[in-house]
């Protein structure tokens, strides 16, 4: 049977990334499934998504890699 893979917590760490007018926190990364929780803030508004991995900038992704 595979075995799983966890699931990494970033809450404590501020990483941050604005697109256009939304700002995005990075609250934990699924490396099974490859998707990313975050909070988004939109005009004071707070909302939680799961974005993919690959949607991420190319900077956010080299903090949230767990192999270097």
């Amino acid at each position: 049977m595979a075995k799983k893979k966890p699931v990494l917590n970033f809450s404590s760490k501020n990483i941050t990334f604005s697109e256009k007018e939304r700002h995005f926190k990075i609250i934990s990364f699924n490396q099974e499934h490859m998707t990313v929780l975050c909070t988004v803030t939109v005009e004071g508004k707070k909302d939680k998504i799961e974005l993919p991995f690959a949607h991420l900038p190319k900077n956010i992704k080299a903090l949230l890699r767990p192999l270097r």
